[in-house]
């Protein structure tokens, strides 16, 4: 049986200012195993950047409870939830976060330095060349084009083998080939790692390529299906 890595129960965030209240999610929930991988879609506004930040215990909700890896992180300290971060968890996001004054060896081995572990440069280098820029290690990002960028930052985020993988639009900022290779590359690695994948996008194919969807509108869940059930007219940013 596979293990739970992710456990979502009645999640709700809310923001208060002056009298009004602001509902952002609303008693989500749902759970994830090993290996599993889900989009998490919906129109601008719709709570998923949210969500995904509760999950991987960047915010606090209001009420819920998440679990990463069987430990509830709800009443944990900044610092607990970072070591929780460092050890099980990956992150890749849209404008890619990469240390300018690092190199793109130096910018992959960051997550290996901050759990205070000895620091192997040949993993860093043997990932590098498993995106395909082994070429590039000792290159700074602003001398990397933006889907080099993104690779160094898919590479960072494998290197500590993380149980689950956040991606916040991972390609939003690419054009339409580089998307499709980063794509490839993302799931590829995903598949060999058996690392729990969980995506927010606006892109339809890119979210049709995960085995679950989840659709998010007004901060509630209004679809959670699996890949093979999807309509092939199903659009995540104008379905009502």
């Amino acid at each position: 049986m596979s293990q739970t890595i992710l456990s979502v129960q009645d999640l709700t965030k809310t923001y208060h200012s002056g009298e009004q209240t602001l509902t952002v999610l609303s008693q989500v929930s749902f759970r994830l195993s090993e290996g599993d991988s889900c989009a998490i879609v919906g129109p601008s506004g719709s709570g998923k950047t949210t969500l995904l930040g509760l999950c991987a215990g960047l915010d606090r909700q209001t009420s819920g409870t998440v679990s990463l890896c069987g430990i509830t992180i709800d009443s944990l300290s900044e610092d607990e939830r970072a070591k929780v971060r460092n050890q099980f968890v990956g992150f890749v996001f849209q404008n890619f976060q990469l240390i300018p004054t690092l190199t793109a060896l130096e910018n992959v081995l960051v997550p290996l330095e901050l759990r205070g572990e000895r620091v192997n440069e040949k993993d860093g280098i043997e990932l590098l060349a498993r995106v395909g820029l082994e070429k590039r290690v000792h290159h700074y990002p602003t001398q990397l084009s933006g889907g080099e960028q993104q690779r160094v930052a898919i590479a960072r985020s494998f290197i500590n083998r993380p149980k689950i993988l956040f991606a916040d639009e991972p390609t939003g900022n690419l054009d339409g080939e580089t998307s499709e290779k980063i794509e490839s590359l993302l799931f590829e690695l995903n598949r060999e790692a058996k690392t729990t994948l969980v995506l927010v996008t606006h892109n339809l194919e890119l979210a049709r390529k995960t085995e679950r969807i989840i659709r998010l509108k007004n901060g509630m869940v209004v679809s959670d299906t699996m890949n093979e059930m999807q309509e092939t007219n199903f659009n995540p940013t104008t379905a009502p």
